[in-house]
């Protein structure tokens, strides 16, 4: 029995992976107005250095309505969405946390060559109420100041 319960676990949180979540967030159109502010300068695509023996390439994300995220280090990331509720270093990689009543945004960063300064690479998002995945972008701009 002591054996079944390592195994059991690791079953059960695989099985998040595999379900896709539904969109929890109904996209929303700005009423018209004269007065918009012009949309964010294009920003040109995250591309790491090559892998090297000494340096492991992050993998970057690359969806939709994350553009204002990936590519961004930590400093630009609490200028968008605040203090982070959770930060936690693991060698040159962080995990931020932002939390709020629509959802929590798990953001990793990870440095793009070698030595440099960790940037945001991968985002995931839930809701809080019972950890259940939702849509990043919705998250991003549900928790943006």
């Amino acid at each position: 029995m002591r054996k079944l319960l390592p195994l059991a676990a690791v079953s059960a949180s695989l099985s998040a992976c595999v379900s896709t979540p539904p969109d929890y967030f109904p996209q929303q159109r700005p009423a018209p107005s004269a007065n918009r502010p012009a949309p964010p300068p294009q920003q040109p695509p995250v591309r790491p250095a090559p892998s090297t023996p000494t340096f492991i390439a992050p993998q970057v994300m690359n969806l939709p309505g994350l553009e204002a995220v990936i590519g961004r280090n930590a400093t630009a990331l609490a200028n968008i969405f605040g203090l982070p509720r959770l930060e936690v270093k693991e060698g040159d990689a962080v995990k931020l946390q932002f939390s709020g009543n629509a959802c929590v945004l798990d953001i990793y960063l990870y440095p793009l060559r070698p030595g440099g300064e960790p940037s945001a690479t991968h985002v995931e998002a839930r809701r809080a109420s019972d950890g259940e995945d939702v849509d990043r972008a919705a998250c991003v701009r549900a928790l943006r100041r």
